[in-house]
């Protein structure tokens, strides 16, 4: 199966407050990448040799491990794309959750501290163990993504996604992204 890019130029043309066409045509062109590395892989894995996987190096091997990357890097992205749009629409039963958990603003406060630990990606989710909401820091696309885990908020922390508009100013750079959260669509997926 060939994956195809998502188009998100609806986002341009002042949709997202706070992020240039510039930024979001840089954005949409990494991501762009992602797609394309994850078809390579895919097609690769279709006629490499699995039979003598190893630690240190094999094709097989580095292609399994790049895999995740490539998949990870381009679901992160749309995800993180189509929470973007800036409304408030948050829904009663996702109100009630963050109230259930500080409300919020105090969430948010703490995903922003996750988006604020380094470059990769903050995440907000519904754990679906214990059906809390949780916050979480990936330094990279495949490492450190909790399993079982309801994917509501991302925000993508890595330089690529702010240089642009914000040179090495992070901070105001989650000041505008969170600002432009498309509660809507959070609010959706954790209808789901």
């Amino acid at each position: 199966m060939a994956y195809t890019a998502k188009n998100y130029d609806h986002l341009k043309g002042g949709a997202v407050k706070g992020l240039s066409d510039a930024q979001l045509d840089q954005h949409f062109t990494l991501y762009k990448g992602y797609i394309t590395k994850l078809n390579e892989i895919e097609e690769k894995l279709g006629s490499v040799d699995n039979t003598k996987p190893n630690y240190s190096f094999n094709e097989y091997s580095e292609l399994k491990r790049r895999e995740a990357v490539a998949f990870n890097g381009s679901f992160l992205h749309e995800l993180y794309f189509e929470n973007l749009g800036g409304d408030a629409a948050v829904s009663s039963a996702l109100a009630s959750a963050l109230d259930a958990q500080g409300g919020k603003d105090k969430l948010i406060a703490d995903l922003k501290a996750c988006a604020l630990g380094g470059p990769g990606w903050a995440i907000l989710t519904r754990n679906r163990r214990d059906g809390k909401l949780h916050t979480y820091f990936l330094a990279e696309h495949h490492i450190g993504l909790p399993v079982d885990q309801d994917l509501l908020v991302v925000l993508d922390s890595w330089e690529h996604a702010f240089m642009v508009d914000y040179g090495i100013a992070r901070a105001k750079y989650l000041d505008a992204i969170v600002d432009a959260i498309k509660w809507s669509e959070v609010s959706k997926r954790f209808g789901k």
